[in-house]
């Protein structure tokens, strides 16, 4: 029987594994560092080690200091949460030397499953169908294009070691093959440290489906029935549901046989999940899944099976790495309704998803019966740039799935995080979208869709919106602005009217405000649009003096700078190009004299996880550099400068 147990992880899945051992009477330690101070996996525990100022490597990922912890500090185990060291066969062993049980599968299971290449060579054996491709060894880059192109085009670039998205890449052209190759490299080896890859058929209408698998010492094994995973960006998941809309009770069965065959091929304990790539083109046909990866660990979805089994996975985890049978035979799991996940992240989904960081200034999730929260943050938290930048998740229950959209997009709805951008705009355009709703759609969905579902942002008659408020807030504010009686004249035809500018900075961008004063009443102006009428949507949270107002999950934040800020903003110009966050340089794409046009891609910029281009703002010839490759860089750093061709002039 377990008694203690160090969480190695943080945010909400520490949160939820600390939750489900308080109900079972163990004891929990969490580790955190000076970043997530703010967070709640530090308060919840029962005590809390300090490990470090905020680096993975230095922290998180460190796994002879966090071995040292749990054992200077009396825990019985280990619980990985999922990502970090949950699929480390050598932190799984290094536990089980020092005496500490690893909650997660045994650690030659994790290394079997952890090349995705070997992985598929063993389902192969196993008689799990696997999507054909090259899974060898040979890396040239030469060898590895022709093997794509023997496979046919589009095909999927995949880091062997890899997951979450990260060192993939779709390529559809063989033109484009090499710079995706080299790409899909850099991100593995960053992230895994292996640069590795496999080539695969990329399937044309495909849908992510996965099973989650549970195993015991004893030689069980079940399914808990499938997660549909379809709705991805950068090939990470945005929503889930279970059961996967379109999907029969044959093929169920099937997956459900391969991914125990595909457990049992291991020697599978405690939980898994058996990823299959589908044919969403012959969904009803047994044939039409692939073996893609086994994640040997819980995963962030994990939350939607709780919600159609009416089970606890974590519990199951505990018992089961204590050496306990399976509460339940596979005759036993009954799926109940439907369930769906949204993953909240700090991310602007305006400005091609850049992760966003900072302080969260306000944070309200929604509540009632089958709705449940899984977040790390509160009021205060602090958004830093050394992990992965999700917030939270909204589950919603309902008996069908038309039910279980509604409430999850009136939820989305009372969500309030103020400080930082989030996607909860862009999660309720999808569950708005005819497409998501009618079911079935395929993983490329977003892509195609992408300016659909991430216009509609919030505008100038929001940023009026919050002047007004600013107006309001203090009579100080309002005496150092003219009033409607200060003019030089007394009288004027068709009533009194005067006009004052105020300068804003309205997501970092100069902008200007005007108050016109008429018969006796004011209207703010930003640009050309008015505030927009207060119908209640409209919600504005003070932080810093800056105010953050948002609208049906899309935010803006409007600062009044001093005049000297204003015009040093002004002085910048829109040849300057600064990082948008904290990350190092990975690549520079031009040099010194180049001429660009707006939209080149100019540097490659790693951050949270993730490589991101950063593109030229406008036409022009590159007159400086200030970056280059492996430089650590912080938000808003000078990192080169285009000056703009003068303008031809006519005749």
């Amino acid at each position: 029987m377990i008694r203690s147990v160090l969480i190695a992880n943080r945010g909400e899945i520490a949160c939820r594994i600390i939750r489900t051992a308080r109900a079972m009477n163990i004891r929990t330690i969490a580790i955190a560092t000076e970043a997530d101070r703010s967070w709640l996996h530090w308060q919840q525990a029962d005590e809390a080690v300090f490990l470090g100022e905020g680096p993975a490597a230095e922290s998180y990922l460190c796994g002879p200091e966090i071995i040292r912890v749990a054992l200077e500090h009396g825990a019985d185990a280990i619980h990985p949460g999922y990502g970090f060291l949950s699929e480390n066969a050598k932190f799984a062993r290094d536990c089980a030397e020092a005496g500490l049980v690893f909650i997660g599968p045994p650690a030659d299971a994790i290394s079997a499953m952890g090349s995705k290449s070997e992985a598929k060579a063993l389902m192969e054996t196993a008689g799990v169908p696997v999507v054909p491709g090259y899974h060898g060894d040979r890396q040239q880059p030469q060898f590895l294009k022709q093997k794509a192109y023997e496979i046919g085009y589009p095909v999927l670039i995949k880091a062997v070691s890899g997951g979450g998205g990260r060192g993939m890449r779709i390529v559809n052209k063989a033109i484009e093959f090499d710079e995706q190759l080299a790409s899909a490299q850099r991100e593995a080896l960053a992230a895994f440290g292996d640069d590795r890859v496999l080539i695969e058929r990329y399937l044309d209408n495909p849908r992510h489906i996965e099973m989650q698998v549970f195993a015991d010492s004893h030689g069980n094994v079940v399914h808990l029935f499938e997660r549909d995973c379809s709705v991805q960006r950068r090939h990470q998941k945005v929503i889930e549901e279970a059961p996967a809309p379109g999907l029969s009770d044959t093929v169920r069965a099937a997956m459900g046989e391969a991914a125990i065959k595909a457990a049992n091929a291991v020697g599978y304990q405690g939980a898994g999940t058996v990823e299959f790539i589908v044919d969403g083109a012959n969904l009803e046909k047994p044939d039409s899944f692939f073996f893609m990866e086994m994640n040997t660990r819980l995963q962030v979805e994990h939350p939607v099976t709780e919600m159609v089994t009416g089970l606890d996975l974590v519990e199951w985890q505990l018992r089961i790495a204590g050496g306990e049978a399976l509460p339940l035979a596979q005759d036993d799991l009954k799926l109940a309704g439907h369930a769906m996940e949204v993953r909240i992240y700090a991310e602007d989904p305006a400005h091609d998803f850049q992760p966003a960081m900072g302080k969260l200034w306000a944070v309200e999730f929604p509540a009632g019966p089958n709705v449940r929260v899984d977040s790390g943050v509160t009021a205060g938290s602090v958004v830093s740039p050394y992990y992965d930048s999700m917030l939270a998740k909204i589950i919603v229950h309902a008996p069908g799935r038309d039910a279980v959209i509604d409430r999850l997009r009136k939820a989305l709805k009372e969500v309030q995080i103020a400080g930082v951008k989030t996607n909860v705009g862009f999660l309720g355009s999808i569950l708005a979208d005819g497409e998501f709703s009618a079911g079935g759609i395929e993983t490329g969905y977003v892509d195609r869709r992408i300016t659909e579902l991430t216009g509609g942002g919030p505008g100038p008659a929001l940023a009026a919106l919050a002047v007004d408020q600013w107006l309001k807030r203090s009579d100080q504010h309002q005496a150092r602005l003219p009033g409607p009686w200060q003019g030089g004249s007394g009288f004027e035809v068709g009533g009194l009217e005067r006009t004052v500018g105020i300068d804003l900075l309205v997501d970092g961008q100069p902008a200007d405000a005007e108050i016109r004063w008429k018969n006796g009443s004011a209207e703010t102006i930003v640009g050309t649009e008015a505030a927009m009428p207060d119908e209640g949507r409209a919600r504005i949270v003070w932080g810093g003096g800056i105010a953050y107002v948002s609208v049906d999950g899309r935010q803006l934040s409007v600062a009044f700078p001093s005049p000297l800020e204003r015009v040093l903003g002004v002085s910048q110009g829109s040849g300057h190009v600064l990082t948008p966050m904290h990350g190092r340089i990975v690549s520079v794409r031009i040099g010194a004299g180049d001429t660009v046009s707006a939209g080149d891609i100019l540097f490659t910029l790693e951050a949270m996880k993730m490589e991101h281009s950063i593109k030229a703002p406008v036409d022009g010839i590159i007159s400086r550099i200030l970056v280059s490759e492996g430089m650590q860089v912080d938000e808003g750093a000078e990192a080169l400068m285009i000056d703009q061709a003068p303008a031809e002039s006519p005749g």
